[in-house]
């Protein structure tokens, strides 16, 4: 079993900054690719940002690349999600999300590749 658990949301004014952070615990051996994943009011829950085992991959949402920056750090079992230039649309509840399938070929941005999820943490973007 992997737990894991988000913080860093928080109220924020557009044009600013939130640092979210997602910490692993339990068997945290077998983690994969991590994931963030946001879900508005009224809507589905979305991919936003994932992150391969190693790091040495990136893929994004077109409409947060360039002002979110997704890291992990392996022997801490985090994985980090830097937020920049929020916008009111970016306001959501914020999932993170782990992969311990190694074995799993769905896309990053699939919310079927991850077995693994946060209860989520709320940022909310004023005008």
């Amino acid at each position: 079993q992997v737990q894991l658990v988000e913080s860093g949301g928080g109220l924020v004014q557009a044009g600013g900054s939130l640092r979210l952070s997602c910490a692993a615990s339990g068997r945290t051996s077998g983690l994969y690719a991590m994931g963030w994943f946001r879900q508005a009011p009224g809507k589905e829950r979305e991919f936003v940002a994932a992150i391969s085992w190693t790091g040495s991959s990136t893929y994004y949402k077109e409409p947060v690349k360039g002002r979110f920056t997704i890291s992990r750090d392996n022997a801490k079992n985090t994985v980090d999600l830097q937020m920049n230039s929020l916008k009111p649309e970016d306001t959501a509840v914020y999932y993170c999300a782990a992969e311990t399938n190694g074995r799993n070929g769905a896309s990053y941005d699939s919310s079927s590749k991850y077995n693994y999820w946060g209860q989520g943490t709320q940022v909310t973007v004023s005008s």
